[in-house]
C-alpha cells in the first residue's frame, strides 16, 4: 500500500472568520454517480454552541472539493442549538440520507460535557434526505432514541444490499442526571428506506459497565444484517484506554445474544474498518501515543493479526494536555479531547484498488479537514 495523493478538503487557515476556524467530525460519501461528499462540523471550537454542518463536493476522485452551498439553521422549534456533524448514506441511486445529533444550546455557556454530573447535553436525533447529490436538503425528520438519554452519533450510517439502514449512535446520560452513566453502542435499524427506525439493536455494552466501548464505526458486510464493529476501548476502573477492540455481528442475531467484543494489538482510539474484496480488513486509526499519527492498518486472518501498517499523516499536537495514557482522570480527559487538534478517521473504497481517507487536523486555533488517496495494491 502507499499514499497517491493528499491535500485539503476544507483550509481552515484561508483567512476564514471565527466562526469557520475549527473543521471537526469528518465523513465521506462516494456515491453511485461518482461524486464525493464530504461532511464535516464547522465553528469557533469543536463542538462549540455555533456549530453546524458544512457539505463539499468533489468530481474526480477527491483531488478537488467544493462547497455544495447547504447551510443548516441551528434553531428548531424555537429553541437554538449545535449539530455533532453530518453522516451520509445512499439510500437509492441519485437519493441520500444524512443524519445528525443536535444539541440544545438554549444555555451557551453549558459545554458538551457536565464536568460536575459527567452528562451530556440535551439532545435530538435527526435525518433529511437530499436528491440533488448534497445542494438542498429536506426538513429534519426526528428519530426516537427508544427511551435512551444522552446520545450522540457516532460515524457513518450503513446500509446493506437489501435496503436495511442501520443509524449508529452511543448513549450515556443527560447534562443534570446525577446518576452513574451507563455507556452503551448502539444501531437503530429501518427496513422501509429509512422512512421509520422502529428496532434498536445493542451493538456493544459491557455487563458490568467498566469498559467504554466509544466511538464506533460499522461496515456492513455482504449479507444482510451483518456487521464488523470497531470501537475505542477505555477500562474506566484502570483509568487507561486499551487496544482497539472490534466485534462482528448480524442485527439479525437473537434477542441478547451478541458475540464477544474482541481485542486487537492496534494501539489507538477510533478506527474506521472497511472490508474489501479479497479479506482483507482495513482499519484507519488515530494514535495519540508518540509520535501521533493516522494510520492504516491491515489483517489479513479476520482480525487476529495486524501486522501491516501505513502512516497516512503524521501530526505535531500543540495543544496544552493534561492526561496521559494512563491514570486519567475522566473528567480532565473529557477536557482534553476538546482540545485535540487532530482525529475523527473516515474511510470509504472507490475502488477495487483505491481507498479514500478523511480526518481532521491543524493547531488549536485552525483545524482543517484532510484527504488522502490509497493505492490497496
Amino acid at each position: 500500500m502507499k499514499v497517491e495523493a493528499h491535500g485539503l478538503i476544507y483550509d481552515a487557515t484561508a483567512n476564514r472568520p471565527p466562526h469557520e476556524r475549527i473543521a471537526f467530525f469528518t465523513g465521506l460519501l462516494p456515491m453511485s454517480s461518482g461524486t464525493i461528499l464530504s461532511s464535516k462540523q464547522l465553528g469557533t471550537s469543536k463542538h462549540g454552541a455555533d456549530s453546524t454542518i458544512r457539505l463539499h463536493r468533489s468530481h474526480d476522485g477527491g483531488n478537488t472539493w467544493h462547497d455544495t452551498g447547504a447551510r443548516f439553521p441551528r434553531e428548531i422549534d424555537g429553541v437554538p442549538g449545535s449539530y455533532a456533524a453530518g453522516e451520509m448514506v445512499e439510500i437509492e441511486r441519485g437519493k441520500l440520507m444524512m443524519f445528525t445529533t443536535w444539541f440544545d444550546r438554549s444555555e451557551p455557556e453549558r459545554p458538551l460535557f457536565d464536568p460536575v454530573t459527567e452528562g451530556v447535553l440535551h439532545d435530538k436525533q435527526l435525518c433529511a434526505v437530499s436528491t440533488d447529490e448534497g445542494s438542498t436538503w429536506s426538513k429534519w425528520q426526528e428519530i426516537p432514541r427508544q427511551g435512551l438519554k444522552g446520545c450522540a452519533m457516532c460515524g457513518p450510517p450503513v446500509r446493506w444490499s437489501d435496503g436495511t439502514i442501520g443509524f449508529v449512535f452511543e448513549s450515556f446520560k443527560e447534562y443534570d442526571d446525577p446518576t452513574p452513566g451507563r455507556h452503551g453502542a448502539w444501531m437503530l435499524i429501518s427496513r422501509d428506506g429509512g422512512r421509520t427506525f422502529p428496532t434498536l439493536f445493542k451493538v456493544a455494552q459491557h455487563p458490568e459497565h467498566r469498559l467504554y466501548y466509544w466511538d464506533q464505526r460499522l461496515f456492513a458486510l455482504p449479507k444482510p444484517g451483518e456487521f464488523l464493529a470497531m470501537f475505542w476501548t477505555h477500562d474506566l476502573k484502570d483509568k487507561r484506554d486499551l487496544n482497539v477492540h472490534f466485534r462482528v455481528g448480524s442485527i439479525d442475531e437473537p434477542e441478547g445474544e451478541s458475540a464477544k467484543v474482541v481485542p486487537t494489538s492496534i494501539q489507538g482510539q477510533i478506527a474506521a474498518p472497511l472490508v474489501l474484496d479479497d479479506g482483507r480488513w482495513l482499519a484507519f486509526v488515530v494514535d495519540r501515543n508518540q509520535p501521533p499519527t493516522m494510520k492504516l492498518w491491515v489483517s489479513r486472518d479476520q482480525g487476529r493479526s495486524w501486522p501491516e501498517q501505513l502512516v497516512v499523516y503524521n501530526h505535531d499536537e500543540q495543544a496544552k494536555l493534561s492526561q496521559g495514557s494512563t491514570n486519567i482522570d475522566f473528567k480532565q480527559y473529557w477536557e482534553d479531547m476538546g482540545k485535540w487538534s487532530f482525529g475523527h478517521p473516515s474511510i470509504r473504497l472507490l475502488d477495487r484498488n483505491h481507498a479514500l481517507v478523511s480526518h481532521y487536523g491543524g493547531t488549536p486555533d485552525t483545524m482543517s479537514a484532510h484527504w488522502a488517496r490509497v493505492n490497496l495494491d
